[in-house]
C-alpha cells in the first residue's frame, strides 16, 4: 500500500520527492547535533534537541508552515516541550552555529552535484571562484519589549555571503548581531577562509587595502570594485584597450600600500555607453590577474558575474522566508537567514541534478525557481500526512552513489514544462492614468460596456 502512495507522489511531483530526499540527508539529525556540540560555546541540550528546532524551523523558511507558531502546533505532540522553550532555544542559537549549518551542510551538497555532473562550466580556468556579498537583514517587528517605545526599524544583523557560482550554492556565511556594524568588520573573519589559487569577485564595499592586501597574502586573486575611498598612485597612464557592448575599456597599472608594502595591480575601467540607474558612466576593477591570459574584458565579465550573488538573494527573499518579522532576537533572525541559505542549496542541488540529466544550458536558461518552490509547497504537507516521516530515513541511509542514482531517476521523471520560466515582452510606455476628483470611482461593467459598443 506505501509502495503504490510512494509511487503515486513521484509520478506527480518527483521534485518533491528530490527535496524531501535531500531534506533527509541534510538534516539528518545525528549531523545536526553534532554541528551544535562542536560550535556551541553557551548554549546546550537538555530535554530538547537542536535538531527538532532545526526541523522545525526548517519547515517555516520553506514556507510549509506560515509561522513558528504555527509549525509548533503541528509538532508540539511529537516535540514534548513547551512553546517557551522552543523559543527560548531559537532566540539563543549563536551565530557559529547557525553559520556552521550552512557551511558543513554545503559540503555532501557540493560533492553530490559535482558527481552527477551537474555543475555549470568552469568560469576561468585554473582558479576557483568566490563571490563575496553582504545582507542586511530587514527591520522586525517591535515584539521586544525594549524596542516597544522605539519607532525606529530594529536591525537584527548582518551578514557577508560567500558563493561558488559553479556550484551556485551559498558555501560560506560571516554573521554580525549588529545592524549597525561595516560589513568590512568581519573581513579578519573571512581572510581565515581564503586559499590559494581563488579568486574573490566583490562590489567596492568589499574594497579596501587591508582586504586587497590580505587577499594576495593568501595566495589568493580579486576581482574587486573600487571604492572611492581607497589610495593608490599611477605607475603607467590609462590607455584604451577594447570596447565591448557597454562601452570602452582602458586600463593602467597602479600601486597600493599597506604598512610600507607596496601592490602592483591592474586597474580596469570600463566607461559606459549608457550611465547606471546611480548615474555612474564608468566602473573601475582592481584585479592582479596576468594581462596575458585574461583580458580587460574578461576581467568586467567577471565582475559583472557577482550578480549571482544579488540573485540568490532575490531567491532566497522571494521564495523562502528568510526574514521572519516576528524573530527579534539576533541570534534568532540570524538563524532563520542561515537556515533559508541551506533550503536554497538544495534547491539548487536539485538544480544541478536536473541540469545533469536535461542538460546545464536548458537548466540554467529556462528553469523557474518560483514554480520549484511553489510546487513543492502545495505538496509537501500532504505528502508528508500520506508518508510517515520515519519511512523517508531510507534516503539518509543510502550511500552517495545509490543516492546520486536514485536522484537522477527522479529527475527523468521531471516535466520541465510544469517549470518554464515566462518570458515577459518589454514593458511599453503609459500615460499616467486621468483622476477626476469629482469622480473618484467607476462602473467597471458600464466602461467594459461602452468600450465593447466603440468602433
Amino acid at each position: 500500500m506505501l509502495g503504490a502512495i510512494f509511487e503515486r507522489f513521484v509520478k506527480e511531483s518527483p521534485i518533491s520527492v528530490m527535496v524531501r530526499g535531500l531534506m533527509e540527508r541534510v538534516f539528518a539529525p545525528e549531523t545536526i547535533n553534532r554541528i551544535f556540540e562542536e560550535n556551541a560555546s553557551s548554549q546546550y541540550t537538555r530535554e530538547l534537541l537542536f535538531s527538532s528546532i532545526v526541523e522545525l524551523m526548517s519547515l517555516v523558511v520553506c514556507g510549509i508552515h506560515p509561522s513558528v507558531s504555527a509549525a509548533y502546533r503541528a509538532k508540539a505532540e511529537e516535540m514534548n516541550v513547551s512553546r517557551t522553550a522552543v523559543y527560548d532555544k531559537l532566540n539563543g542559537v549563536e551565530t557559529p552555529v547557525s553559520a556552521a549549518i550552512l557551511r558543513e551542510t554545503a559540503i555532501p551538497l557540493a560533492s553530490l552535484i559535482e558527481f552527477v555532473g551537474g555543475k555549470s562550466p568552469q568560469i576561468l580556468n585554473g582558479y576557483k571562484i568566490r563571490i563575496l556579498d553582504g545582507n542586511c537583514l530587514e527591520k522586525t517587528d517591535h515584539r521586544l519589549e525594549i524596542l516597544r517605545t522605539i519607532a525606529a526599524g530594529a536591525l537584527p544583523g548582518k551578514s557577508l555571503v560567500v558563493l561558488d557560482p559553479e556550484l551556485r550554492l551559498a558555501i560560506n556565511l560571516f554573521a554580525c548581531e549588529d545592524g549597525h556594524a561595516q560589513e568590512r568588520s568581519m573581513f579578519s573573519e573571512v581572510l581565515k577562509t581564503v586559499k590559494e589559487g581563488e579568486l574573490w569577485i566583490a562590489d567596492r564595499n568589499m574594497c579596501t587595502v587591508g582586504f586587497l592586501f590580505g587577499l594576495h597574502r593568501s595566495g589568493a586573486n580579486f576581482v574587486i570594485r573600487e571604492h572611492k575611498s581607497i589610495p593608490w598612485e599611477p605607475i603607467t597612464s590609462l590607455q584604451a584597450v577594447d570596447s565591448v557592448e557597454t562601452g570602452d575599456l582602458f586600463e593602467q597599472t597602479v600601486s597600493l600600500r599597506d604598512a610600507g608594502e607596496f601592490l602592483r595591480v591592474r586597474r580596469v575601467i570600463l566607461k559606459l555607453k549608457k550611465p547606471t540607474r546611480n548615474a555612474e558612466n564608468e566602473i573601475a576593477i582592481f584585479t592582479m590577474l596576468p594581462t596575458s591570459a585574461v583580458s580587460a574584458a574578461v576581467v568586467t565579465e567577471l565582475y559583472q558575474g557577482r550578480r549571482s550573488v544579488e540573485n540568490l538573494f532575490q531567491t532566497v527573499t522571494e521564495n523562502y522566508e528568510c526574514q521572519i518579522q516576528t524573530l527579534g532576537y539576533p541570534k534568532a533572525a540570524l538563524f532563520s537567514f542561515c537556515l533559508a541559505l541551506v533550503a536554497y542549496n538544495i534547491l539548487a542541488t536539485v538544480r544541478g541534478v536536473l541540469a545533469s540529466v536535461h542538460g546545464v544550458g536548458k537548466i540554467d536558461a529556462g528553469l523557474s525557481d518560483y514554480y520549484m518552490v511553489d510546487e513543492v509547497q502545495g505538496t509537501y504537507r500532504g505528502m508528508m500526512i500520506a508518508i510517515a516521516p520515519e519511512h523517508w530515513s531510507v534516503f539518509a541511509d543510502f550511500e552517495p552513489e545509490q543516492f546520486a542514482s536514485i536522484l537522477q531517476d527522479l529527475a527523468s521523471r521531471v516535466r520541465l514544462k510544469s517549470f518554464l520560466k515566462h518570458t515577459r515582452a518589454p514593458k511599453k510606455k503609459k500615460n499616467p492614468p486621468k483622476y477626476d476628483p469629482q469622480h473618484p470611482h467607476v462602473s467597471t461593467a458600464k466602461l467594459l460596456a461602452t468600450a465593447k459598443k466603440s468602433p
